[in-house]
């Protein structure tokens, strides 16, 4: 089992659709089973696409609008492998985007739901916050996989803590005890004790980074970035968490210009699980 997440800056990038090509070739040379991305754009003002084209999409909240220049349609036009996919706007993104949470996955889609985390809900706010969940059948096993993009530990109105207090609520809803991973933008450093990071693992989700038996440094973001103004230092802040226990492979930064180029302001990581492995902790 293979497992991408990626905070895409949709959009935003320069040479945005020279770096769709690159992601979707990296995608398809890897051949991912769930790949999760943060900061999925589309125009406000765009055209809505027909439900024709809305092919192999489950849909996570009723009337979700999919735009023409949805980031993560046009990236799966490209792909080889014919995956299902959902898609939830999250808030208004640079005053003129709907900016989201897609997640792919290559078995089919059981069940989702979109949520919100944050006490906010002004869609104009970007403090606004969801988490997307999706259920299907990884290794042989039903699974659940939740993608999020989270706020700041330090943010006066809207901080971390709450937010992964309610995303804990949700998970408990629709997950229960059932094998589950969460992935996605933390907006917390890995090297900062007490915070974000800590609160996440001492409330029984395991680091996939931690439990590799291979690994490399971590880091996502080397530079400062949009809320990361002042970012002088590198920063793990893109995590794989699962709430089991189990022998993980490997863990990499990927997209990051050594081994594969840049296509956002992050890098993304992968996260390799054998299927054995994830059989045998949920048999």
């Amino acid at each position: 089992m293979k497992l991408l997440t990626l905070n895409t800056h949709a959009w935003i990038e320069e040479n945005q659709l020279e770096k769709i090509e690159q992601l979707a070739h990296f995608i398809n040379e890897h051949d991912f089973d769930v790949i999760s991305l943060q900061e999925v754009n589309q125009l406000m003002q765009e055209e809505a696409l027909p439900a024709s084209e809305l092919t192999y999409f489950y849909e996570a909240e009723e009337n979700t609008v999919v735009k023409v220049d949805n980031y993560a349609y046009v990236l799966r036009r490209q792909l080889k492998h014919e995956y299902y996919w959902s898609y939830i706007p999250v808030h208004t993104g640079y005053e003129k985007y709907d900016e989201g949470l897609a997640i792919l996955s290559k078995t089919p889609i059981q069940e989702a739901f979109g949520a919100y985390v944050s006490n906010l809900r002004d869609y104009d706010n970007y403090r606004t916050r969801k988490i997307i969940g999706i259920k299907t059948v990884a290794a042989g096993i039903d699974t659940w996989f939740v993608n999020g993009h989270f706020g700041w530990w330090q943010d006066v109105e809207e901080p971390f803590k709450p937010q992964w207090e309610h995303s804990l609520a949700v998970m408990e809803k629709y997950i229960a005890s059932k094998p589950a991973f969460i992935m996605g933008d933390f907006n917390n450093a890995a090297h900062i004790e007490g915070e974000g990071y800590s609160l996440v693992t001492q409330s029984g989700w395991q680091d996939c980074y931690e439990l590799a038996a291979q690994k490399d440094d971590g880091f996502t973001v080397v530079k400062a970035i949009a809320g990361w103004e002042e970012n002088e230092q590198k920063l793990r802040i893109d995590y794989v968490f699962t709430n089991r226990e189990i022998p993980v492979l490997s863990s990499k930064v990927v997209l990051n210009g050594t081994d594969h180029p840049v296509v956002s302001d992050h890098s993304g990581v992968v996260v390799e699980i054998h299927d054995n492995d994830w059989k045998s902790t949920n048999g």
